[in-house]
């Protein structure tokens, strides 16, 4: 036994000393002209098993090299293949920069290859990683394509609506979804009319969609995570483009302050700005849509940002970026809103010349304030206030990664609401989150596994909590591969948004409360945090070389939601109490994808619930059965000329009925209220018993599109765009304007044209 015990140490002994003469190679791969990340490039050691792809960045890293020389082989569709001699040294890191043309013949867009070796060597479950080529697939609504559209196209994401709509995210409200732009929280990423987002669509560089069972590196939230990503400004030259429609108006610029060069630093900047048109232009062109001639359709928004990139020769990089948007929803037959999002950041990824270990943070604040005036209610105001910063650690070894980080959030709320009794709900609060999270990826064969763990501590609660989370991959043949993962998620955030608002365009904003909140069955509250559980298990199968197969079954349980009590009659009574929830269903999808053609067919089938300790209801966003079907085609070999169509339906969204009206008294005379005789102006609305107990007709809408674009030389250009919106003018309902017995419906039929001229 004592030899067997020798034995293994000396052969642990002999591997470390051999691991410790391996070295490691990392590098960034650029388009030699534009100094562009070139993404999903293979990279190879001829010759030999290590090699690897790079990520959104254009980097790789390829460990446990033994030392020695070897040629670096970099081969990607469309760019002339690169080789280059490099010499790895025992313990050692050896860093190269390869720079790329374009090959004199483009044989496509997509290394579709790179996709599914990604797909074998990582998790994702539950995640869809979106680029600014796929977003511009969809149909341009209002002539824009933009990322609110293309979410709703992805299994497991309902919107609901046109206007004031909403996205919700396998049976998340808004406020448990996680919008993040560059690593800044976005707390209204989505403008009144439902068309448009507030990020441009020719920055984004990358949107990673996490619909449940996210890793600890994400927290703060309990049901999804929407990653988005804007690229650098162009480092070689001045470009950028102007755009004009009915619905808006836009702009972008971008250069270079210090021009890329190989093996030298590069600094460079990006300026957009958008502004909306539609409440001018539908008062001529959209009469017909407009719920009054004298006021159009009442959206208006300003979109701004801004960032400076600053790119080393060994790969790190700073980005400087802020923002500014707006927003206005102006109608003086229903309601006033305005809101507006603010914020400034800078983060940064630093790739040490000495350490295998790469660091990433940012630090950065972001503020939103909103506004809301209903016809004869009181107004309410919510402002949140957030300063952020996070530091990220990595490790990538030969078959395995270790990421570590801390995240530290001081948020500050300020809201103030009167509810229909007359009772003041207010809250002006300072608060600190600090989290810390490790996170493991092993790869043993054809197994993937990713254990981690989140720590997060909520200072104005004084609660500590442990958040382990799991997620694996299967790898069964090359073309089928099993996936699944879960874990426990916490959030302090809560929203003051009520389903009984006529127009549910108010997002306000709370931290966990201080004050008293009632019991789900009157048991005591042992913490004030909102809690879910995750269970996430599918597979996804490779059809072919150009089809994807994926399907996923969900459960996503809710044990403590805390909601505002906004129909308190009295001061005793807690402002706020808690609910129970389930949300579960099943997701499919099959995508095809060559040069020229995309096809994507989505289907959804899910339920979500929630018990107010009175009765278990179904949410006002239920919706039970939702099918997406996108198709986008060349009509000619160049490209020149592109045809899009997505067809979308949706069985019907539960409601409360209506059972009988009343003369509303508010007895502000006191006893001497002359109720016997007195006939007062306002109406109540007295509901069923049975909440959200019937159900609208269902939805569905066919948005077209035609693109023609013609090529004046290498770098400028016009894109002229037609597209019909609800092309066959289905009438979808908003909502039933009960007081005055009256159907309100989604947009129609709109029929738009709009050029861009890039440079």
């Amino acid at each position: 036994m004592k030899r067997y015990f020798i034995s293994i140490a000396l052969f642990l002994v002999a591997s470390v000393q051999l691991l410790a003469q391996n070295g490691t190679l990392r590098g960034n791969v650029y388009d030699k002209e534009t100094g562009a990340p070139v993404i999903y490039c293979n990279v190879q050691l001829a010759g030999t098993k290590f090699g690897g792809t790079t990520d959104l960045d254009g980097f790789f890293v390829i460990s446990n090299i033994p030392a020695g020389e070897y040629r670096l082989v970099a081969t990607y569709i469309g760019y002339d293949s690169v080789s280059t001699l490099i010499r790895i040294r025992p313990s050692g890191i050896t860093y190269q920069a390869i720079n790329m043309s374009e090959s004199g013949i483009k044989l496509g867009e997509v290394s579709i290859s790179a996709a599914r070796q990604q797909a074998r060597s990582t998790v994702n479950i539950s995640q869809i990683s979106v680029s600014n080529r796929q977003i511009k697939a969809l149909p341009s609504v209002g002539g824009e394509a933009d990322i609110v559209q293309y979410l709703q196209v992805i299994p497991g994401i309902i919107s609901t609506g046109d206007q004031g709509g909403q996205i919700y995210i396998r049976g998340g409200a808004p406020v448990q979804n996680k919008i993040l732009l560059d690593g800044l929280n976005v707390f209204n990423p989505f403008h009144s009319i439902g068309f448009y987002s507030v990020f441009e669509t020719e920055l984004i560089k990358n949107v990673d969609v996490l619909t449940g069972g996210f890793g600890a590196d994400y927290g703060g939230r309990i049901s999804a995570i929407v990653d988005i990503k804007t690229r650098e400004g162009n480092k070689s030259r001045t470009s950028g483009f102007l755009s004009g429609g009915p619905f808006m108006a836009k702009g972008l610029i971008e250069g270079p302050i210090k021009k890329f060069k190989e093996g030298g630093t590069s600094v460079s900047y990006v300026l957009t700005a958008k502004r909306s048109l539609i409440d001018q232009t539908s008062k001529t062109l959209y009469k017909y849509a407009a719920p009054a001639d004298s006021i159009g359709l009442p959206f208006s928004f300003t979109d701004l940002y801004g960032k400076i990139s600053i790119n080393t020769a060994n790969g790190s990089r700073i980005n400087i970026f802020g923002f500014n948007y707006d927003d206005a929803y102006n109608n003086p037959l229903l309601a006033a809103i305005d809101w507006k999002n603010t914020g400034a950041g800078a983060n940064f990824h630093l790739i040490p010349s000495g350490s295998n270990i790469i660091v990433d943070g940012l630090v950065g604040f972001t503020t939103y304030n909103v506004g809301l005036k209903e016809k004869n209610e009181d107004p309410r105001t919510s402002d949140i206030d957030e300063l952020s910063a996070n530091v990220n650690f990595s490790f990538f070894g030969d078959k395995n990664e270790v990421k570590y980080g801390l995240e530290l959030r001081s948020i500050r709320t300020d809201f103030e609401f009167v509810n229909p009794f007359g009772l003041r709900l207010a809250q002006e609060q300072n608060t600190t989150e600090l989290g810390f999270y490790g996170k493991y990826k092993q790869i043993w064969g054809r197994l993937i596994v990713e254990p981690s763990l989140r720590t997060q501590y909520y200072s104005s609660l004084g609660a500590l909590t442990l958040e382990p989370r799991f997620g694996l991959k299967y790898n069964i043949t090359d073309n089928l591969r099993f996936k699944a993962a879960g874990g426990r998620f916490t959030q302090n955030i809560l929203s003051t948004s009520n389903e009984r608002d006529v127009v549910n365009l108010f997002n306000g904003f709370l931290t966990g409360p201080e004050s008293t909140v009632t019991g789900f069955n009157g048991l005591p509250v042992k913490n004030k945090l909102q809690i879910a559980y995750h269970g996430v298990a599918g597979f996804e199968y490779d059809l072919g070389d150009n089809f994807q197969f994926n399907v996923e079954g969900y459960y996503k349980d809710f044990p403590q939601i805390i909601v505002v009590n906004r129909n308190k009659t009295e001061k005793s009574q807690a402002d706020y109490s808690i609910e129970k929830g389930q949300a579960y269903g099943i997701d499919m999808s099959v995508k095809y994808e060559v040069p020229g053609r995309y096809v994507w067919l989505t289907y959804s089938h899910g339920y979500v619930k929630r018990n107010d300790g009175t009765q278990v209801y179904p949410t006002i966003f239920d919706r039970r059965h939702n099918v997406n079907f996108l198709i986008t085609y060349d009509l000619d070999k160049s490209g020149s000329w592109q045809a899009s169509a997505r067809w979308n339906m949706g069985s019907g969204f539960p409601f409360t009925k209506t059972k009988g009206f009343y003369n509303y008294l508010d007895y502000l005379g006191g006893i001497g209220t002359p109720y016997q005789t007195a006939n007062p102006d306002d109406v109540g609305i007295i509901y069923s018993e049975v909440r959200n107990g019937g159900r609208l007709p269902y939805y569905h809408r066919l948005d077209v599109s035609v693109q023609k674009k013609i090529k004046f030389s290498k770098h400028t250009g016009l894109e002229i765009t037609a597209s019909v919106t609800n092309a066959y003018d289905r009438a979808n309902i908003f909502y039933f304007d009960r007081l005055n017995y009256v159907r309100v419906n989604q947009l129609p039929i709109l029929p738009t044209l709009s050029a861009k001229f890039f440079f």
